[in-house]
């Protein structure tokens, strides 16, 4: 199965190898090794795994080591970070990991950059060593630092690793306008967190392409845009499976913590009050619930109103067969 339009724009994967109730770090991280074949074998661009820390519903917390393993297991599709959370880390390491990526996967390594600590404060300030630096003030610099760190010198070689004969390719990802400035200052490719439900992503979008500064390597703006979804061959079917991820984003919201991702049939289980669903009509746990047609018909919709050049899809599910269900009709739809 392979994703068959050539009029529409390419779809890629955004994981978070979730655990779910009953589930240790190793069977999440199996599902996203199955995840990520399947993507492979349905004909996605890129699939990219997350930086998170000190969160009970998250494995993936070492976007580099996890890449390793996903690039082995996998044939074709790019792999890359959605995203390492830069002002964790030093440029160099950061530099010096995906060099070796790159040479060990070359033409197949992306490196996509945020700036928020993926964490909370306290486990930030432990990763940082520092609570002198959890602030962003320094990250376009550290930006800077990590392009030209994995960029040719004079001499052909990379500053990451030598003899290197190719990079990965650097993008950068944000849900602000202030995300958008950087990227268009620095020439880099943009990934706007639309999942994220901010409500302001063409607004970003256009502010990105706006203040876009043409360089050699990168002549146009490039955008990319997220989107996360549940499919199913029924509505109601996909109603049901989406249960979990309302759960999560109900305690996301409310500040109340959260722990593994529970099943469809604990989350079904449960309810919501008025007021929680009020809330999820605003800030839905996922905002593609439906069939394989209704989620075309939306990610259609995105990309005519911000011109995006690519499109990446997540999913909260329990089960990992819901999640490679979701990609496979996808796939086949678009």
């Amino acid at each position: 199965m392979t994703l068959s339009s050539t009029s529409r724009v390419p779809l890629s994967v955004l994981d978070l190898a979730p655990v779910g109730t009953g589930q240790t770090s190793s069977d999440a991280l199996a599902a996203s090794t199955l995840l990520a074949q399947a993507a492979d074998d349905a004909g996605y661009a890129r699939f990219w795994v997350a930086e998170h820390h000190n969160m009970a519903a998250v494995a993936s917390t070492t976007p580099p080591v996890l890449i390793a393993h996903l690039a082995a297991r996998t044939e074709r599709i790019s792999v890359g970070s959605g995203g390492v959370m830069l002002p964790n880390h030093a440029p160099l390491v950061v530099a010096e990991q995906f060099a070796m990526l790159e040479a060990l996967h070359p033409g197949r390594i992306d490196l996509g950059i945020g700036r928020a600590p993926g964490t909370d404060p306290r486990t930030a300030a432990a990763l940082r060593r520092s609570t002198d630096t959890l602030g962003v003030e320094e990250f376009p610099q550290h930006l800077l630092e990590l392009r030209d760190e994995l960029s040719p010198t004079p001499q052909g070689t990379f500053r990451g690793t030598p003899h290197a004969t190719s990079a990965p390719r650097m993008w950068l990802l944000g849900s602000s306008p202030y995300s958008a400035q950087v990227a268009a200052a620095l020439s880099l490719p943009y990934v706007y967190a639309h999942h994220f439900n901010t409500g302001i992503t063409v607004d970003a979008v256009q502010a990105y392409r706006a203040a876009f500064r043409p360089s050699e390597a990168m002549p146009a703006p490039h955008v990319m845009v997220s989107a996360s979804a549940i499919v199913a061959e029924t509505r109601e079917e996909a109603e049901f499976l989406a249960g979990p991820s309302r759960v999560m984003a109900l305690a996301l919201r409310t500040g109340r913590g959260f722990g593994p991702i529970v099943t469809p049939e604990a989350a079904a289980s449960r309810g919501f009050t008025a007021e929680e669903k009020l809330l999820l009509e605003h800030l839905p746990g996922t905002q593609v619930v439906g069939t394989a047609d209704d989620a075309v018909a939306y990610l259609d919709r995105l990309v005519d109103e911000t011109g995006a050049d690519e499109v990446m899809v997540t999913g909260t599910a329990h089960a990992v067969e819901t999640r490679i269900d979701t990609l496979r009709r996808l796939a086949a739809a678009w």
